[in-house]
Formats: structure tokens, sequence, C-alpha cells
């Protein structure tokens, strides 16, 4: 077996891939488990869960902060960013931690878990799989005041998203690589009916967005409507983790201005073609992003704890 170590500052071993060899040999199965159990229930628990571990690792790292619930509602899941997280992703790290918690009481993190989960959800869509270095511990913070200024927003344009990425160890190739979670999932048409009708004081339709697209959009997405109306962000194969997200960029069907950007601006055009083209170099350059990703700002050693019940800080 190779184990794969990640070096803290002075040399001491942070992160492991058989990190529960010993203490709990078959968390990744118990956490498998639960989560195709809970993909036959719903398949929002595929961009649910990876979306989760996303936001949990660019706000104060990768340690299940996100899955604290405050009776205040003041918690780092409050945040208006965060308001729009589908409660299948914590409910998957819900379930699994039960499981897990049955075999193996107080051993393994709520952070390990939904670093697993994400792995898993991604593997039973059709994407690659790849070995998770785990030993994370869970984070004794969340505030929804910390959150603002951390996550990337639809409108960002290349140099933001590279400045955000760039603020958590993460290349423009990462950041590129990760946007392709943007091949499963939805988004609500608030999040970009302003390139349907008010882009600018020139057009009132982005031009980047491909016409037959545009039009589509807006016949799901009227003026004025519901704000809880959704559409997929993948509107060729939004049920399947694949490169077609990329394709689609290629051809103006980006739904965000934060995804065409990366076709439309020619220092990210390339890597965007390479993708499209090429559906095992977006694979690996997917996994080398996951596993950084999966690094930031982790708390291992004696720092933060292992939590029993993912939404609530131990006694």
């Amino acid at each position: 077996m190779v184990v794969v170590m990640v070096m803290g500052k002075q040399g001491e071993a942070q992160l492991a891939q058989n990190f529960y060899s010993f203490s709990c040999p078959n968390v990744e199965a118990i956490v498998r488990q639960a989560v195709i159990t809970k993909m036959s229930q719903t398949f929002v628990t595929v961009p649910a869960t990876l979306r989760l571990f996303f936001h949990d690792c660019f706000v104060q790292g990768c340690d299940a902060s996100i899955m604290i619930a405050s009776p205040n509602h003041d918690a780092e899941k409050d945040a208006p960013d965060n308001l729009s997280l589908a409660g299948d992703g914590f409910d998957t790290v819900i379930k699994a931690k039960q499981a897990v918690e049955a075999v193996c009481p107080a051993v393994v993190s709520c952070a390990d878990i939904l670093a697993i989960a994400a792995r898993d959800v991604v593997f039973l869509s059709g994407g690659p799989s790849f070995m998770v270095e785990l030993g994370r511990r869970d984070g004794l913070v969340s505030k929804a005041s910390l959150v603002p200024g951390n996550l990337p927003e639809t409108n960002f344009d290349l140099n933001q998203l590279n400045q955000l990425f760039s603020n958590n160890n993460l290349t423009q190739i990462d950041m590129i690589a990760l946007s392709g979670a943007h091949t499963v999932g939805f988004s609500h048409c608030g999040q970009f009916s302003d390139r349907l009708y008010s882009f600018s004081s020139a057009s009132t339709l982005d031009p980047s967005l491909n016409a037959s697209y545009a039009q589509q959009l807006m016949t799901a997405c009227p003026q004025n409507v519901d704000p809880n109306i959704a559409t997929n962000l993948d509107p060729v194969t939004p049920q399947t983790f694949d490169n077609i997200y990329y394709q689609n960029l290629v051809l103006g069907k980006g739904l965000f201005s934060s995804d065409e950007v990366l076709f439309t601006n020619p220092a990210s055009q390339s890597t965007v073609i390479d993708f499209a083209t090429n559906p095992s170099d977006f694979n690996a350059a997917f996994i080398i992003a996951m596993i950084k990703l999966g690094r930031v700002g982790v708390k291992t050693g004696f720092l933060g704890e292992i939590r029993t019940d993912c939404t609530a800080f131990n006694p």
C-alpha cells in the first residue's frame, strides 16, 4: 500500500491516506455505502456534497465548520453565500457520520467524512476516483461573518478567480479543473439573470452567450420568475460527471459569466480547450486539484476536535 503524507511546516506528519487503518479500517466503505443510499434517494446528493466540501474548505479550511447549526442563525452555513447550499449535502455527511460512529465512536472527524463523501459522489456519478488524504480534525469556530470575500461570485473575472484560489494555494489550472464540478448540479435563475436581461448599458444580453442557449435560459427563467426556479449548470449531461462542461464553454454555453470567462479570456482558453477535448487531462487535473483543496487550512494533531455530532461542537 502506498502511503502519502502531507508534511507540515515543522515537518510533522499531517494527513495520510491510511490515517484510520488501525483505528477505523472500514471508514471509507461505511461512508461510501451511506453516499450510495443517499444518491439512490436523490441525485442532488452529488452536487450538494461536492459544493459543501468546496464551501467548507474555502472558509477557515477543511474543518467541517460549515456543518455547525446555530440556534442564533449566525454560523457559517447561515451566511448569505451559503444559504443556497442544498440540504442533501449536509444530510449525506450527517448520515455517514452516524454510521461511522456506530462502528468507531469519536474517532473519525466530520471533516474527513465530508472529504471522503465528496470523492465518492464524483466517482459514483461517472468521474474519476482517487485516494483521499485523511487526518483532519473538526474546527471549533463557525461564524457567518467569516464567509464574505472567501467564496467565488458568479460574476468574477479571471483575475478575481485566480486571486481567490491563489489565497488557498491553488493554481489557475486547479481553479479551472475545480470549476468542472459545474458539470453536475443546478443554479437558481437569480444567479445569472443579469446576463439575460440587464447585462450592460450597451446590451441587455451578454454577447458571450450562445444565442440558442440564451433563448433556452429565457424560457426557463423569464423575467421576475420565482427565485426558487432553477436550471441545470450543464444542459447536456446534467447527471454525469464528465468534461462536457468545457465543451459547453467553447460553444458559449457557460451558465455563469465566471464559467464563460475561462474560455473567453486568452490566458485560460487553452486549458479549457484541452479539458474539452481530452477527458483524461481533465480527470487528472481534477484529482490533483481535489487533493490540494482537501489540504487547505487543515487542523491536525491536537488542534480542533473530533465531533460526535457534525452539527454541534462537543460539550
